[in-house]
């Protein structure tokens, strides 16, 4: 059996699920600072305005000082749209987790626990546009703890959802993740998850070029071979 369980979410469970949540979205504040580092404009500014204040002042204090406010800056720009992506769930969906996934027929929110801790979590909602030609399921908030990674949580958490899905007759699952969520983006797409898209959460994501990726997965194309 595997070291842990995947059960329905609880209300007794929030406190840990919010703190598991936070965690995740935090982790990826300094991949983000160190993608930030790396591109050509960026690269450009931090040796291009040092230069050119030890060029006009003559002086390495001011060249330390400009060169420290710069990494912050950089550091704070890279904690932005975590930070306000947390917040934004913190008082909408998950505020109330029960009401939000638990009070319909055609949505779920599950938890992973081992040795009695919440170790994984996962949410399904149908995504609400009337301009759309077939139902579909959003994959939400998959997030594994960083203890517990490489265990298969994250894989099962995923099929629970296609199941899901299957057995409310959802012909396609979607979801969004960021470019920076590397071993996310790499599970989704070997589980069968197709890109169809790209998108900005802020006007800071578009300056640094760092979408959300759109993926979606076709129940209908995959029922042959089974989940």
């Amino acid at each position: 059996m595997p070291p842990y369980h995947i059960r329905k979410y609880q209300d007794s469970d929030h406190k840990s699920v919010v703190d598991l949540f936070s965690r995740g979205m935090k982790e990826h504040i300094p991949t983000t600072f160190r993608y930030m580092l790396m591109l050509p404009r960026i690269l450009l500014l931090l040796l291009g305005v040092p230069l050119t204040l030890l060029l006009v002042s003559g002086s390495w204090i001011v060249v330390l000082l400009a060169s420290l406010i710069l990494f912050t800056s950089l550091w704070l720009l890279a904690k932005h749209t975590w930070v306000k992506y947390l917040v934004t769930c913190l008082h909408t969906d998950m505020a109330d987790i029960t009401t939000t996934y638990l009070s319909s027929h055609d949505s779920c929110f599950w938890v992973a626990e081992s040795r009695g801790q919440i170790v994984g979590m996962v949410a399904a909602l149908p995504v609400e546009d009337p301009f759309l030609q077939k139902k579909q399921l959003w994959l939400r908030h998959l997030s594994v703890s960083l203890e517990h990674r490489r265990q298969g949580i994250g894989k099962a958490m995923v099929r629970r959802v296609l199941q899901f899905a299957q057995a409310r007759a959802f012909p396609e699952v979607v979801l969004s993740t960021s470019v920076f969520q590397y071993a996310a983006l790499a599970l989704y797409q070997d589980m069968g998850f197709q890109k169809t898209g790209e998108s900005y959460f802020t006007i800071i994501s578009r300056l640094r070029k760092s979408p959300m990726i759109k993926l979606k997965y076709c129940l209908t194309s995959a029922q042959e071979g089974g989940l």
